[in-house]
């Protein structure tokens, strides 16, 4: 199922910043690591429907993603 662009847009923004809070990231770090993760790839191709997944799932995706790429948390 593919979600409107816009309200897509507006989940990215949340997620990352709650990504940001959690890791204790720059926005600008947080969003850089977004838009190269795989979480970013299933939700934007609709896959698993991960896109109606919670902020806080999704931040937990991501810092999962970070610390197996980067070892710390």
């Amino acid at each position: 199922m593919m979600a409107n662009p816009i309200l897509l847009q507006k989940k990215y923004s949340r997620v990352i910043e709650c990504f940001a809070k959690k890791q204790g990231l720059s926005l600008d770090e947080a969003l850089d690591f977004f838009y190269h993760s795989v979480t970013y790839q299933l939700m934007r191709e609709g896959i698993s429907d991960m896109h109606c997944m919670s902020d806080l799932y999704l931040a937990d995706e991501l810092q999962i993603e970070y610390t197996e790429q980067y070892g710390k948390r």
